[in-house]
């Protein structure tokens, strides 16, 4: 844990500008306990597609930033759209490159927990549920509650805060379970 707090890297499976996925995050900072400190991290296009044979070469940048800023963080959050009922191919691929290598990638024993929206009425849940089991087969500490949003273009305001009551306290209740996990890998 840093100095000032405990870092939270945030995540959004979308790469469009002003996604809906990148307000959650906004919405999230906005949900924060106290001590911790949400950090974006939108580098996700800049990572090439994984292959094993590029693993031997040199890093690819892209890669390397991604790895960085997951190792220099206490905890993960990621915001997943819901592609097909999946998680999108380019936020899978990253996960791809960081859970390598296998078994001490920088995701091992990361706390992660996982948000989604979409303009469905399931809030991105089917996505939810599978970038969890991709974290947790990659061996981070995913909490098992999640925050579907659905119908999100009527769910945040201006400043991208969520206007629903019993969603802002499903957000601060999973943001509050973060914490906790990552305090109990602090004191492991």
């Amino acid at each position: 844990m840093g100095a000032t707090g405990v870092r939270i890297l945030g995540i959004a499976g979308s790469l469009r500008e002003g996604s809906f996925n990148g307000r959650l995050l906004t919405a999230a900072s906005y949900e924060l306990p106290r001590g911790l400190e949400l950090h974006r991290w939108g580098g996700l296009s800049l990572v090439p597609p994984f292959d094993e044979d590029a693993e031997a070469g040199p890093e690819p940048a892209g890669v390397a930033e991604l790895r960085r800023a997951i190792a220099e963080a206490d905890g993960l959050l990621f915001a997943t759209p819901e592609y097909n009922g999946s998680i999108p191919g380019q936020l899978k691929n990253a996960l791809d490159w960081a859970s390598r290598p296998y078994g001490a990638g920088v995701l091992t024993g990361k706390p992660a927990a996982v948000i989604g929206a979409s303009n469905g009425v399931h809030g991105a849940a089917w996505a939810q549920d599978e970038l969890r089991k991709v974290l947790k087969l990659a061996g981070a500490e995913v909490l098992d509650s999640t925050l579907p949003v659905g119908r999100v273009a009527r769910q945040l305001d201006e400043d991208d805060r969520l206007l629903d009551h019993d969603l802002r306290r499903g957000l601060s209740s999973l943001l509050h379970g973060l914490r906790d996990r990552i305090r109990l890998g602090a004191f492991a």
